[in-house]
């Protein structure tokens, strides 16, 4: 239960250590009011992502039963709602899929490369996501292989990239773009060289900028959806970034943990004010564009919950994509394409012969004696039960 929600609803500053907000104490406070106001502008998706944090860690969720196998103590951790919004069960992630993806680099220069819509055309992608959300990748990666064929630059279609979807700027105004991770090459058409760009420069933005925003106006109209879009937004600049990032490491440890935060942290929570007829204020950190240091912003606690909600993603969209001969499903080694990367750079080449995989998951330990903890279950009434009686517990082994 929410140790904010007091009938006074009395200011509360997250300075002190006993009364720290979270985003999710934030939702428990005023989302209830929230969803009663605005549920019939809200979207499904909206409105189940805001039920599931606010029912996150608490009473209602329930919990999960752990035995120590050394000790035999029973341990109850509260049960997590694992939605992907969710600030609070989204931490552990980035680092597993950080290490594969950097597994997975291949010897040679990278880039990192920016898509971003004009924001006369954000209204419309909003009341549009999945549409728009799907296009977006679509125009990305037809777009980069259009310009790659030409003779005057790759000559190949058969590139590679890494696309992530996000939809948020510093101030949780909606803001989408799209960055990927790209290798400075392609393979050559008949699948036999390793066609490798400049360290410096990969492709022209401002062409591709122009065949982007094509790309997209076309898409658009194959989802019967041109019609109703502002004839204005194909006149405007569709901005493409490009930028040359070394051997891809500094630019993945810049995108994981994006790939599994959601638009704020927790830590960014400076403080929340209640006032007596139900209404707040939250105050989180923002850091200006061109700025090093962090600034207090304070909005309304309606205005934070709509700029939370707003970056809710369609169910089941994946937000990070693999194209080309990135996709898992490639039917190119990646065992031989990086030997084919190395022989045309000349550069040393390591054979291994069992790549070592991910590093084992460590189990959980008990906080009384250090021993492995066994999962038993999920407890319905482990915050209900008395210490002495059992709570019920539902094997999901």
């Amino acid at each position: 239960m929410c140790k904010h929600n007091t009938s006074a609803c009395a200011q509360v500053s997250s300075s002190d250590e006993d009364e720290a907000w979270t985003v999710n104490d934030i939702l428990r406070q005023f989302g209830p009011a929230y969803l009663e106001k605005y549920r019939d502008r809200m979207s499904l998706d909206q409105i189940k992502a805001m039920k599931a944090m606010i029912r996150c860690r608490t009473e209602s969720a329930g919990a999960i039963a752990y035995r120590c196998l050394q000790c035999g103590q029973v341990h109850m951790v509260p049960k997590s709602c694992g939605n992907r919004h969710c600030p609070t069960c989204q931490g552990a992630k980035a680092k597993d899929w950080l290490a594969e993806q950097q597994a997975r680099l291949l010897p040679c220069a990278y880039f990192m490369m920016t898509f971003t819509v004009p924001s006369e055309f954000r209204a419309f992608m909003r009341s549009h996501p999945r549409e728009c959300y799907k296009a977006l990748f679509e125009a990305v990666y037809q777009s980069l292989i259009t310009l790659a064929q030409d003779p005057k630059y790759l000559g190949s279609s058969k590139l590679g990239l890494t696309g992530v979807l996000h939809t948020w700027g510093r101030d949780l105004n909606y803001h989408p773009h799209v960055h990927c991770i790209v290798p400075g090459g392609a393979i050559s058409q008949s699948g036999t060289e390793w066609l490798s760009t400049r360290n410096d420069f990969f492709l022209p933005v401002m062409a591709l900028s122009k065949i982007f925003r094509a790309k997209y106006k076309e898409l658009m109209h194959r989802a019967g959806l041109l019609d109703q879009i502002d004839a204005s937004v194909w006149e405007q600049a569709w901005n493409v970034n490009c930028q040359a990032v070394g051997d891809g490491r500094d630019s993945l440890r810049y995108l994981a943990p994006y790939v599994f935060r959601v638009a704020i942290g927790n830590h960014r929570i400076r403080s929340v004010e209640c006032h007596e007829d139900g209404t707040g204020s939250v105050t989180f950190t923002v850091k200006p564009r061109g700025e090093k240091h962090y600034r207090p912003m304070t909005v309304p606690a309606e205005e934070f919950i709509r700029r939370l909600l707003q970056h809710v993603l369609p169910k089941g969209f994946q937000k990070v994509r693999h194209f080309g001969f990135m996709h898992k499903r490639s039917k190119i080694s990646r065992v031989w394409l990086a030997m084919l990367v190395t022989v045309t750079l000349n550069m040393v080449y390591v054979l291994v012969v069992n790549p070592p995989g991910l590093p084992a998951k460590q189990p959980m330990r008990c906080p009384d004696c250090g021993g492995e903890l066994k999962c038993l279950g999920f407890a319905w009434n482990a915050f209900t039960q008395s210490t002495v009686t059992p709570p019920m517990i539902t094997d999901t082994s």
